[in-house]
């Protein structure tokens, strides 16, 4: 065995250099292959980045369809700063994409056959989970994340030998058209998979309505880039019309369609062209009185947007695509053309749904701050029709609607009873504790328990409101709940019974208990059914807020919990007790009568004595002596007497006036056996033995 103890020991102090600190016998998967939980908090993180990221993608998309303008008469060009800048930001915008595809490789699915009951079983197998996002959302995924309008500017275009703007304009446009479609829809099953994992698509009512909004300014912008695109091509197509018309013509000098690009401004034969074409005036927007000829994209050119700076072009189109959208499209003064017509009836079916659906979920989202608002105000004006009905006192009515408003401004409407018996058991007591623990120990009497059973009384407490002016409970009524005061100031008072001339008060704030009797009651093992007396009554000095311990559920804690019997807690209980300090200060109050009437009744009985004694061998000095003697009693009792009960101060001048003889005055005196005090009776101790049988 030594032998063994020594080579471990030498094994053991090899460790450290045979082995890392961060040495495990777990293996670490990399985080490029482990999968992820389609539940967990980093995918419901991501599903939101990337539903923020898809908004902007599909924001950036038809800012393309800006880049053509007209640059001068009759020609249109292409910014290609501007066209930088929107590929610049596409391209980051792929970024998400591309990564969202990556992590739905890694992201694991519930087996459809499992769910039969609750969640499912996930399918961890990198294979299978490659297999099933191949079949499904693969090609739609690939669709939204090739970077097409990119390919064509960086490479094809370039590779066109002279390629025209109106040419490119055409098929970029095509391009993101084309592409846009799959990005949009990408956003349904996005949004299914945020509600389905999070509950909520916003978590607050001014984020939900700020999203919608969101949602139909898109809409807007998407409906006027649409719109500013058409309009430079409906322009394009006239000029080309008009141009072909000349032509056909023989018009001297002829015009080409390469004059429509602003590339060629330089050229003399379009200068020599242009002061000789009627081009320009029978493509005049200005002169076009009844929209026969531009339609819905007349005030473009009348306004001069399609030759503006871009922030008021885009501002001009985006309040266009608004405005139609909120009118369902009812002011577009259309021509004949099938594709003008097409692109009016989706602006009116488009605003139909938009501002039916979105701005009703805006308005949902709005109404759902005030909802409990709303709700109280229901609830407080049946309560006025009700007290109205029963025709109630009007100092009643006032202390209702006094409990009805405290009552909202310290709940705000919320049940929070309700709110907590829908919990587990395990979480419901963590919040129970985390709410009351530290105002439960605030009460000196609980400070003395351990955690277990602070935890069972947290567990069943239940808050507690009342008003100013309320009696909580009437002295000789039945407690049914023992109450910790959080805030607020009551007033406890007694009159023992009943009794005559007989008034106890003191004042409860924060950190003190009333109710006292129900924990007396409940630690009586053989208490029967009928719950105890209150011997004070207790009433609100201002509003209190206070968590109640039931009667059912003390005694249930004081049943399971055998620690809540010991002599710790008993004394305890006693000190912090209102009824029995009470009757201590009453008890020593009468102790202290009772001592200084017998010193007082022995000190009488002292002077007699001596007086008798000297009172025989002076008799001839009676008168002198006498007046002495009612000197020194009349000090005696006025020293005494202002101290003392009435009763004192009778029987003093019943001896000093016994003293006196020869007197032939009478004087009325009181017994001092009536002199009766008043009596508190010590309150019943409960028996805290238990039952060997029960124990």
């Amino acid at each position: 065995m030594h032998r063994r103890h020594v080579h471990f020991s030498a094994a053991s102090s090899r460790f450290p250099r045979q082995f890392p600190k961060s040495f495990s016998l777990r293996r670490k998967i990399p985080w490029w292959y482990q999968t992820l939980d389609p539940g967990s908090e980093f995918v419901a993180r991501w599903n939101h980045v990337f539903l923020v990221s898809c908004l902007i993608a599909l924001f950036i998309d038809p800012l393309y369809f800006f880049v053509p303008l007209v640059g001068g008469p009759a020609c249109v060009k292409i910014d290609f700063g501007f066209g930088a800048i929107i590929t610049f930001l596409r391209t980051i915008a792929d970024l998400f994409y591309l990564m969202h595809m990556v992590l739905k490789f890694r992201t694991a699915f519930i087996a459809p056959n499992s769910r039969v009951f609750g969640r499912g079983e996930l399918v961890m197998d990198a294979r299978e989970i490659a297999i099933r996002y191949l079949r499904t959302d693969f090609v739609i995924d690939l669709a939204a994340t090739l970077p097409l309008p990119q390919i064509f500017i960086w490479f094809i275009i370039p590779a066109i030998q002279n390629p025209t703007a109106v040419h490119a304009n055409h098929t970029i446009s095509l391009i993101v058209l084309v592409q846009y479609f799959p990005r949009f829809f990408l956003i349904f099953p996005l949004h299914r998979r945020i509600v389905k994992t999070t509950g909520v698509i916003a978590k607050t009512a001014w984020t939900g309505a700020a999203y919608n909004l969101v949602l139909c300014t898109l809409a807007s912008h998407v409906i006027g880039s649409v719109w500013y695109l058409w309009s430079i091509q409906r322009l394009n197509s006239c000029w080309r019309i008009e141009c072909e018309k000349e032509m056909n013509n023989t018009h001297s000098p002829p015009c080409k369609q390469r004059f429509f690009d602003c590339t060629t401004l330089d050229d003399p034969q379009r200068k020599l062209w242009l002061n000789s074409t009627r081009v320009l005036a029978n493509c005049d927007a200005f002169k076009d009185d009844f929209h026969l000829q531009f339609g819905i994209f007349a005030s473009a050119f009348t306004n001069e947007v399609a030759s503006a700076d871009f922030i008021e072009k885009y501002f001009y189109c985006l309040w266009w695509g608004l405005r139609n959208l909120s009118s369902y499209g009812q002011s577009l003064m259309t021509t004949t053309l099938s594709g003008e017509n097409l692109f009016s009836i989706f602006i009116c079916i488009a605003g139909l749904i938009f501002f039916s659906h979105f701005i009703g979920n805006m308005q949902t989202y709005l109404q759902s701050s005030t909802v409990r608002l709303e709700e109280w105000r229901i609830k407080r004006r049946d309560t006025e029709e009700w007290m109205r009905h029963r025709q109630l006192p009007p100092e009643l009515q006032e202390r209702v609607r006094r409990f009805v408003q405290y009552k909202w401004l310290a709940t705000r409407g919320v049940n929070e009873e309700t709110i907590l018996q829908s919990l587990p058991l395990d979480l419901r007591r963590q919040i129970q504790r985390h709410l009351c623990l530290a105002l439960v120990r605030r009460v000196p009497f609980f400070a003395q328990m351990d955690h277990q059973l602070l935890d069972a009384i947290c567990e069943r407490l239940v808050s507690s409101l009342h008003t100013k002016d309320t009696f909580i409970v009437r002295e000789g009524d039945p407690v049914n709940e023992m109450l910790f005061i959080i805030r607020g100031e009551v007033e406890s008072s007694t009159t023992d019974g009943g009794r005559v001339g007989f008034f106890n008060s003191i004042t409860l704030g924060a950190g003190d208990f009333c109710g006292e009797e129900l924990l007396t009651w409940a630690l009586v093992p053989t208490s029967n059914l009928n719950l105890p007396s209150s011997t004070r009554t207790v009433k609100t000095l201002t509003e209190v807020e206070a968590f109640a311990l039931r009667a059912e559920d003390l005694k249930f804690v004081s049943t399971q919990f055998k620690r809540l019997h010991s002599k710790k807690l008993q004394h305890a209980f006693r000190y912090y007790s209102h009824q029995w300090r009470t009757w201590g200060a009453c008890y020593i109050q009468v102790a202290w009568r009772r001592f200084k009437k017998r010193k007082l009744a022995m000190e009488l009985a002292r002077y007699e004595d001596a007086y008798y004694m000297n009172g025989a061998d002076n008799e001839s000095e009676y008168g002198h002596e006498s007046s002495d003697g009612d000197e020194e009693l009349s000090q005696l009792t006025d020293n005494v007497a202002g101290t003392q009960h009435l009763g004192a101060t009778i029987l003093a001048s019943k001896f000093a006036a016994n003293t006196k003889r020869g007197a032939n005055q009478k004087v009325t005196i009181l017994d001092p056996q009536e002199l009766k005090m008043p009596k508190l009776f010590k309150p019943d101790e409960p028996d805290f033995s238990r039952d060997l049988g029960e124990s």
